[in-house]
């Protein structure tokens, strides 16, 4: 859920430019919901100002909340050709979405947004075409990392340019806003050449069939399997539409050029099973993704059996092993191999470890560190290397600080604007508080009552009142089946209420709700949610 807003220029007359415009993945504690969104009311309130959007690179941590919040915005966006290009199909697959003016901008570029004099540097990452972006400005120069590791071979498109990292520290750096996702791990973050032969040697060794399933975005490692498909003399069959997706879009631009032409799904069927490599979606456990309908047997075309191999080319994201867990369980118990990074070297961050980190520090030499991109633990390991290689100064914002970074004795916390986030539940998008799911969220821990009575004008129940019962057992701990103590303690609370306050509506609801949230936790020691709709004849 990356969003970076860098301004410059006087508190009045400020001018803003976003930088990325990212999604998070909701996990249990929000049921239902699709997506979490940044909360953009600091943004919206100096939409005046605001010049641009740059996108560092096409990942949806850093350019997936675009088409739910750029209409709030409706400024230029920017972007390198592989984003803008696979932005531009995923708009296909998302109805309703809006036609967003995009600027096709090239590593390397340097231009002008508004008053911002940016340069794009290239870097390597897990996927094509990954920027730093360094400002130039009249009081000093800032270096945005992005996201980026020191891979000389990353397999497609161009390595990190350190020759130009070099040439722009020698101009001065006076702050740089780096990457802290790898900062507790010492070493160096293999490289995607390494990933290409480790995935090699595997799929020489297998027999039957090959399943490998990889981030979609990460061109290189596509490439890599399929090279390796065609040494062993087997054809590359996308299950997935992201997948397919970004081959599209990568065959498109030149970036697969060379190798033979992937298959669709309907092949695998008939492909003799040491001649097939399938490349799929579902690395985090994805419920409805291609892997976890082979897993449990759901697919339609596709099916694993004993002695087929499973690779996961992919690290797993926290709070996803359960998921991630069951689906490698229900594999292994059909018989099929699974191979992780734990058993072979199938799969790299596209993160710096601690040497990586220590190397671009000593070449930026920069006066200020600002530790981003990571948890409280992260950060922290990344302020304490930065001080061992002699940084003068080190700052750990936090969500909504806004620092000033230059001129003077910089960095200081001048303002802290509205912070948090949004949910996307269907086609909504609201605050926590007010999208339901904090209702929902109790109603999958306890369970809900609803309640209907109907009473005349002297306060007497007419007739028979409804009572339903969502997510509580059938029987309570005498045996007694739930909607029979709910209903006694309903037509008890009515006759305890004073004839004349009966006329009172909210009155004998909050007294039917109270009563039958406490005999519920009486017999099963959890409160539902509880709703009473009172009717007059």
């Amino acid at each position: 859920m990356n969003l970076a807003l860098y301004g410059i220029g006087p508190e009045d007359s400020r001018k803003w430019l976003m930088v990325d415009c990212g999604v998070s993945f909701a996990g249990p504690d929000l049921p239902g919901v699709d997506l979490i969104l940044p909360d953009i009311r600091f943004v919206e309130s100096v939409r005046k100002n605001l010049v641009g959007i740059l996108i560092t690179h096409a990942h949806e941590d850093h350019y997936g909340a675009l088409y739910d919040l750029w209409p709030r915005l409706e400024v230029p966006v920017y972007m390198t050709p592989f984003a803008a290009a696979l932005h531009a199909a995923k708009r296909e697959m998302e109805p309703g979405a809006p036609r967003i003016p995009t600027t096709v901008l090239q590593q390397g570029e340097r231009r002008s947004i508004g008053p911002f004099d940016i340069e794009l540097i290239a870097v390597s990452h897990s996927l094509p075409e990954p920027n730093a972006v360094l400002f130039r400005t009249p009081f000093g120069n800032v270096l945005h990392t992005g996201d980026w590791k020191i891979d000389p071979e990353p397999g497609i498109g161009k390595p990190i340019d350190m020759t130009r990292l070099g040439e722009i520290a020698r101009e001065g750096i006076d702050a740089m806003i780096c990457d802290s996702t790898n900062a507790p791990r010492e070493g160096r973050s293999p490289s995607e050449a390494d990933v290409a032969k480790g995935m090699a040697e595997v799929i020489a060794k297998a027999k039957k069939r090959v399943a490998v399933t990889i981030f979609a975005s990460n061109v290189a490692r596509i490439k890599s399997v399929a090279e390796a498909a065609r040494a062993n003399d087997r054809e590359v069959v996308i299950l997935g539409r992201a997948i397919k997706r970004v081959v599209d879009v990568a065959t498109e631009l030149g970036m697969l050029d060379g190798l033979p032409p992937f298959r669709d799904e309907e092949a695998y069927g008939y492909l003799p099973p040491d001649k097939v490599v399938a490349l799929i979606t579902g690395s985090q456990g994805e419920p409805r993704a291609a892997l976890a309908k082979i897993a449990f047997d759901e697919h339609r075309n596709v099916a694993l059996s004993a002695g087929d191999t499973v690779i996961f080319s992919s690290r797993t994201i926290p709070g996803n092993e359960k998921a991630v867990g069951a689906i490698q369980n229900a594999l292994v118990t059909r018989g099929v191999r699974i191979i992780t990074d734990r058993d072979a070297m199938v799969h790299t961050s596209g993160h710096p470890r601690r040497d990586e980190m220590a190397e671009l520090y000593r070449l930026i030499n920069p006066k200020v560190a600002i530790p981003v991109h990571g948890e409280a633990v992260h950060l922290a390991a990344h302020a304490e290397l930065a001080r061992s290689v002699g940084v003068p100064k080190v700052a750990i914002p936090k969500n909504g600080a806004m620092m000033r970074l230059l001129p003077g004795d910089a960095p200081e916390v001048i303002e802290h604007t509205p912070v948090g986030i949004q949910v996307k539940d269907g086609t909504l998008i609201r605050e926590p508080e007010v999208s339901g799911v904090v209702e929902r969220r109790k109603i999958s821990f306890a369970g809900a009552v609803a309640v209907t009575v109907v009473m005349d004008d002297r306060g007497e129940l007419v007739g028979d009142y409804a009572v339903s019962l969502f997510g509580l057992p059938h029987l309570d701990d005498r045996d007694t089946p739930f909607r029979d103590v709910v209903a006694g303690v309903v037509e008890g609370t009515v006759e305890s209420i004073p004839r004349q306050r009966r006329r009172d509506d909210e009155l004998v609801a909050e007294a039917i709700r109270r009563s039958v949230r406490s005999v519920v936790n009486e017999r099963w020691g959890k409160k539902p949610l509880c709703d009473v709709t009172v009717l007059r004849v």
